[in-house]
């Protein structure tokens, strides 16, 4: 069990490390947007490249940031019973739960993005918008990314969570379930 606790250790750090790095993008997010409007508003200028920027980081920050969100136990639970569980019970709805839903669900997403992915790769797809960037195959990277980010962190809590089914502790040995 020693292994397996290491293992979602690694994993957990690792989605830490992203999480942290990953919520900078809401600072440069702003300061473009700001940079973005003075530009145009106070300068007549537009600045597509710019613009499009934002959108790549909002949409790596939701991507990114969703394994830490699942690490952080903040996503989306129908929570009227999970928080009166005890600690065990916890740990059987989280493990039953990412394996009967998370996983199969990331798969499918992965999975189904690799052709859509590819294709993008294959023609180097870039924007639309004349000056816009050329990396668009780049953002759509982020789709199997971010299905093999959160299935790695749906495997950590299974394995947090098999560790609580396991021993006679009531609470898991690494961060929560």
């Amino acid at each position: 069990m020693g292994l397996l606790n290491r293992f979602s250790a690694i994993i957990d750090a690792g989605t830490q490390r992203l999480g942290q790095v990953t919520a900078w993008l809401a600072v440069a997010m702003a300061l473009l947007m700001v940079f973005v409007v003075v530009l145009r508003y106070g300068f007549g200028i537009g600045a597509i490249a710019a613009q499009e920027s934002v959108s790549y980081m909002h949409s790596a920050l939701f991507m990114l940031g969703a394994s830490y969100t699942l690490l952080a136990d903040e996503h989306v639970r129908v929570d009227i019973f999970y928080s009166h569980f005890s600690p065990r019970a916890k740990a059987w709805v989280n493990v039953l739960g990412h394996i009967v839903f998370t996983l199969p669900l990331v798969l499918l997403i992965g999975l189904s993005s690799l052709d859509y992915v590819g294709e993008s790769w294959r023609s180097l797809e870039g924007s639309p918008e004349p000056g816009g960037i050329h990396g668009v195959y780049l953002l759509k990277t982020l789709i199997p990314l971010m299905a093999a980010l959160l299935a790695l962190q749906a495997i950590s809590i299974i394995i947090k969570g098999l560790l609580v089914l396991s021993s006679s502790r009531e609470e898991p040995h690494h961060g929560s379930c």
